[in-house]
């Protein structure tokens, strides 16, 4: 996917009682996943839902192949839109770790979907991110092969 351009993502706080609620409009060429992990940095967020619809120019989806313990690569190499984009963020080692899920239109009326490794914004991607006032955290579960929610 494109070179390292500066990110054009811009974000705006909506609402701050008790829950906040951000809008995030990602520009072409912008990342979605680094983008919404520098985003979660830089706001420290650690309970958060995430919702998104707009349109990639390319990206990676994943399938998580269980006895494996890894994400299959799914690659798609043309214009998409962003049917819906939705996930979590929570904290891993005190870190916020973005999880997200997309499933995507084709210009055939086909859909894709799975884990959402990295895509690249093309026109738009609007995104809301509701976050909690209590944090969520994840911890590796050994036998799965994946960092868990654990309540």
């Amino acid at each position: 996917m494109g070179g390292d351009e500066e990110a054009n993502m811009k974000s705006k706080l909506i609402n701050s009682n008790g829950e906040k609620t951000y809008v995030l409009v990602f520009d072409v060429g912008d990342k979605v996943s680094s983008g919404l992990l520098n985003f979660a940095k830089e706001k420290k967020l650690g309970a958060c839902q995430i919702t998104g619809i707009g349109g990639f120019r390319e990206a990676v989806l994943g399938y998580f192949e269980l006895d494996k313990k890894s994400y299959k690569k799914i690659p798609v190499k043309e214009q998409v839109e962003v049917l819906s984009l939705t996930g979590d963020i929570a904290l891993e080692r005190d870190e916020p770790k973005i999880h997200t899920h997309v499933v995507l239109g084709t210009s055939e009326g086909n859909a894709l979907g799975g884990h959402l490794i990295e895509a690249e914004v093309r026109p738009t991607l609007e995104v809301i991110v509701k976050e909690s006032p209590k944090h969520l955290h994840r911890v590796y579960d050994i036998s799965v092969g994946l960092a868990l929610i654990r309540l």
